[in-house]
């Protein structure tokens, strides 16, 4: 299962398991893009209207899903939104929106997915993370504040169930070209997209922003057997930015 998975880094990974064999669950508010998605996979794939900030939405879907498949060996947290301000310059409810999806969906999917891997005796967990959880960004306080939450999740859950069968890692990316992107210059730099895209490019040390299947890479690394004795780590993929 593949929250968010209607666009970007979401759907690269939908993509890039199911080419590998994996029945893929493509979960999504969006349905339009979200059904899109699964009918590029084809019969191995099962669309999910899902709202994460939802513990019901989400539970709802894990049913569903195992209606269909019978099992759910991975679980991507993905589904993500952003903000730009200082904390001076986030509103409340804007904070509250960024901590319900972000922080929140995290916690309803691993919270309702847990159970049911424990009885399988096995289970994945990827929870996709930022930079921003890892370094100050200028104007990016309530963003920041989330991923970092993200991050704390995925390790304090792998140190809880590492010797249960359930693996928890998490993803870091920098910037990386994508839907969510763009629907930030347009909300955020409607009059300098141009400007801010070069700036978003040039912020990273290797000279642009990362692209979806990248990220997507290092998730299916994370979800296969090869990746056995990795658990509550980490993994930046960001052009060097945080090591600039």
């Amino acid at each position: 299962m593949v929250t968010g998975a209607g666009s970007g880094i979401g759907e690269q990974i939908a993509l890039l398991f199911a080419q590998q064999g994996a029945r893929v669950v493509v979960a999504d508010r969006d349905e339009t893009n979200g059904r899109g998605v699964a009918e590029r996979i084809g019969t191995q794939a099962l669309f999910l209207p899902m709202d994460v900030t939802s513990s019901q939405s989400v539970r709802a879907g894990l049913d569903q899903t195992f209606e269909r498949f019978g099992q759910l060996d991975i679980l991507v947290n993905n589904a993500g939104i952003g903000f730009v301000g200082s904390v001076e310059e986030t509103p409340e409810e804007e904070f509250s929106r960024l901590m319900d999806v972000n922080v929140l969906g995290v916690f309803h999917g691993c919270k309702h997915v847990a159970p049911l891997m424990l009885r399988q005796g096995k289970g994945n967990i990827i929870n996709i993370a930022s930079v921003a959880g890892l370094v100050g960004i200028p104007r990016r306080f309530a963003y920041c504040a989330t991923k970092g939450a993200v991050i704390a999740m995925t390790r304090q859950m792998a140190v809880d169930y590492a010797k249960k069968g359930l693996r928890v890692n998490a993803i870091a990316p920098g910037t990386v070209e994508t839907p969510f992107v763009e629907s930030y210059l347009q909300r955020f730099h409607a009059g300098e997209i141009e400007q801010t895209r070069a700036q978003l490019h040039a912020r990273q040390p290797i000279g642009r922003m990362g692209r979806p299947e990248e990220i997507a890479m290092m998730a299916l690394y994370l979800a296969s057997d090869e990746s056995e004795f990795v658990t509550g780590s980490v993994f930046v993929i960001d052009g060097g930015w945080t090591a600039a």
